[in-house]
């Protein structure tokens, strides 16, 4: 007895209540009524007995969800690349494929955006650009959360293609005044374990390494916490604390004396990769040329 085909009703359905949050959002997406999609999710579930979607607020989709909802994303760029093949498949002009990406905030900050702005103002895409920290992007790839990623990882996740993209460079900084009150007599293991610094998030281990790599041995960090690139520039000009900041970033800041190193010529040069599905797609294509093109003029050659 063959397997039931999947249900690309149902599918459709799950795809967008994982991306609009939730069913009545979802609805007024699809154009029906929020008892429909339920019931379109209900009966997806039960046909293959799991669950595919947490009801919260906002909804998100389970780990057996999220391979579901990348299927749909692989399968509209399927259907774009076959439009173009055969144009009598049109969809409607204002027709757009979702593209869901993962990519760390100081790249997001700094490089990402202009290209992926000048893309999407071309393509028929609708980009769904998902934050995390370099070292876990990857980790949304392999979930099927998104269909690329900038990550640290030179690895392909299974599936995937990977290309170098070059190294971001991070300068450990504070201002003129921080410095002098926390390290005036030099910058080490003891000074370093009472200044205040300062943490993107509890991924964010730059500042741990950079410290590892002066001392020779880990030390225990006094942090403030700021999920913001901004906020971290911020803070650093406030003088919360110091911290590692992308050059291109801080060059200004650097250059008008507000910001200073805190050891001289002590970068951090962190490698970043460009993985995505290993798909057949003009659309992955466009985007992966022009985040590769945007990366070989903002960043450092891959070493």
């Amino acid at each position: 007895m063959h397997a039931p085909m999947l249900d690309y009703a149902a599918l459709s359905a799950l795809a967008a209540v994982v991306q609009e949050g939730s069913f009545e959002r979802a609805a007024r997406t699809l154009h029906v009524t929020p008892s429909a999609v339920s019931q379109r999710i209900r009966l997806l579930e039960e046909r293959l007995g799991c669950a595919l979607v947490v009801r919260d607020h906002p909804c998100r989709a389970t780990e057996a969800g999220q391979r579901l909802c990348r299927h749909v994303d692989q399968v509209r760029l399927l259907e774009h690349a076959l439009h173009g093949a055969l144009p009598a498949l049109a969809p409607a002009p204002e027709a757009r494929v979702r593209l869901p990406v993962a990519v760390n905030a100081d790249s997001l900050a700094t490089w990402f955006m202009p290209a992926v702005a000048a893309f999407a103002a071309q393509a028929p895409v609708l980009l769904d650009v998902q934050v995390d920290d370099q070292e876990h992007t990857a980790e949304r790839l392999r979930s099927g959360a998104v269909l690329a990623a900038v990550t640290a990882r030179a690895q392909p996740v299974v599936g995937c293609n990977t290309r170098p993209l070059g190294e971001m460079r991070y300068l450990a900084v504070a201002t003129p005044t921080f410095v002098a009150r926390h390290f005036a007599g030099g910058v080490g293991a003891a000074s370093l374990a009472r200044a205040p610094s300062l943490m993107f998030s509890l991924k964010d281990d730059l500042q741990t390494q950079w410290v590892r790599r002066l001392c020779r041995r880990e030390v225990e960090l006094p942090r403030h916490m700021l999920p913001s690139t901004q906020a971290f520039v911020d803070a650093a000009l406030g003088d919360m604390g110091w911290g590692l900041h992308p050059q291109a970033l801080i060059a200004p800041l650097l250059a008008a004396g507000r910001l200073v190193e805190l050891v001289p010529d002590s970068p951090l040069d962190v490698p970043l990769h460009w993985q995505h599905a290993r798909a057949a797609s003009a659309l992955i294509d466009g985007l992966s040329g022009a985040v590769l093109a945007a990366a070989s003029t903002a960043l450092l050659p891959p070493s």
